[in-house]
């Protein structure tokens, strides 16, 4: 009888834990399209148990034996998930089919699209999936992701700020459902400090614009759960990462330092304005002297930079849209991945980049004339779409500010 007794009363003391972890579910399934997001480690906070154990963010990976690299995807979550397909990332119910692969998506999945919220939970949802099947999908801060923490909102479309609107409905809904429990802390009102009114704005976007500002700024709901996640600089193998570019005094600061302090700051512990090395037209998000056709790669600055980061041969970024789609400079040692896929920016055809150990640097493309003129290249193993040999410089490029 007493055994009965005690069972009841362990049972009871993880109850608001466990009210807790449902209402985030029902949460994320009424928000992001009705995905369930897969279970990670349990905290190791005995006090919270069913809160996720933040991860530290590694900055270096060994070389996989496939390496597939996804350019900017703009809140479009068709094209996205053209894209992954292409690689045979994603199977046809849209789980995870990589296998072991490591996918690198390098940033940019904020603003010109309406489906922002729904693709940061998609790509969470694949990253989980992805490490129980021995892969891994890393994502990283572009510049969009950096305006919008702060506060940049010119680039959003109405739809996108309908969709944050939604979120907090939803969110705050699930606040409510928490705060009648008495076994649990009281959430925090996710609007204070934001203003009810901004002069000039549009009382119709008014609450998909305090939205968006208490969901995306330091500390603030969707920030933590994904944007704090992401890395700014990274390395795999012998390729170096990075949304705009790195410029050698980047890389004397420190590559892991910069992951550390961004993410820092993003999770509210830095202030309100972003790091120094992430602002600017020299900034790690925003650098274009290797992706911008019209004044040519800086080669000369590029091979000192590379020279500084000990085994890597390139540097992959995106940023700067290609018109005719993925290409090297450099004696490739520049990759330009940025096809501007979006309908909200270019609506370009899907490519993605492939580097296997054994075939080295392929695009999988879904653009149809190069079937016609680079039937050599075809490789009969590609997933879906067509492999060819990367082209070297020659592309256009799309002048898109920001």
């Amino acid at each position: 009888m007493e055994n009965k007794e005690e069972n009841q009363k362990a049972l009871c003391k993880h109850v608001p834990n466990l009210l807790s972890s449902f209402v985030d579910t029902f949460v994320d399934f009424s928000v992001s399209g009705g995905l369930f997001l897969p279970s990670q480690k349990p905290s190791l906070d005995p006090q919270k148990p069913h809160q996720e154990t933040p991860l530290s963010l590694q900055t270096r990976y060994p070389a996989p034996d496939r390496l597939i690299a996804i350019g900017d995807l703009h809140g479009d979550l068709e094209k996205s998930k053209q894209a992954l397909r292409l690689a045979g990332l994603i199977d046809g119910s849209d789980k995870w089919a990589g296998g072991s692969a490591t996918v690198v998506q390098v940033g940019d999945v904020l603003d010109r699209g309406d489906d922002e919220i729904k693709i940061l939970y998609f790509l969470e949802k694949l990253r989980r999936e992805a490490v129980k099947d021995g892969g891994n999908f890393v994502t990283m801060n572009g510049n969009h992701e950096i305006m919008n923490i702060e506060g940049d909102f010119r680039y959003v479309t109405k739809l996108g700020l309908k969709e944050f609107e939604d979120w907090a409905y939803w969110y705050c809904l699930g606040n409510e459902m928490k705060s009648l429990c008495a076994g649990l802390e009281k959430p925090r009102n996710m609007y204070d400090g934001i203003p009810l009114n901004f002069r000039g704005v549009d009382s119709q976007i008014l609450h998909g614009i305090r939205a968006r500002i208490a969901a995306l700024r330091p500390n603030g709901p969707i920030a933590n759960k994904f944007l704090s996640k992401n890395v700014t600089v990274l390395v795999v193998g012998d390729s170096i990462f990075v949304h705009g570019g790195l410029l050698a005094r980047h890389v004397e600061y420190g590559l892991e330092r910069i992951n550390e302090e961004v993410r820092d700051w993003i999770s509210g512990l830095m202030g309100k304005a972003a790091p120094r090395y992430c602002r600017g037209s020299n900034g790690v998000v925003w650098l274009r002297k290797y992706s911008d056709v019209e004044k040519n790669c800086d080669c000369s600055m590029l091979e000192h930079v590379l020279s500084t980061v000990p085994g890597v041969k390139r540097m992959i970024m995106g940023h700067t849209i290609q018109v005719d789609g993925i290409n090297v400079v450099c004696n490739d040692r520049a990759v330009r991945i940025d096809v501007g896929l979006s309908k909200g920016c270019g609506d370009g055809l899907p490519e993605v980049l492939e580097i296997n150990q054994n075939s080295g640097l392929r695009v999988l493309t879904s653009n149809p004339l190069y079937q016609r003129k680079n039937k050599s290249y075809l490789n009969p193993d590609s997933k879906e779409g067509l492999g060819l040999l990367i082209p070297k410089s020659g592309s256009r490029q799309v002048e898109v500010k920001a």
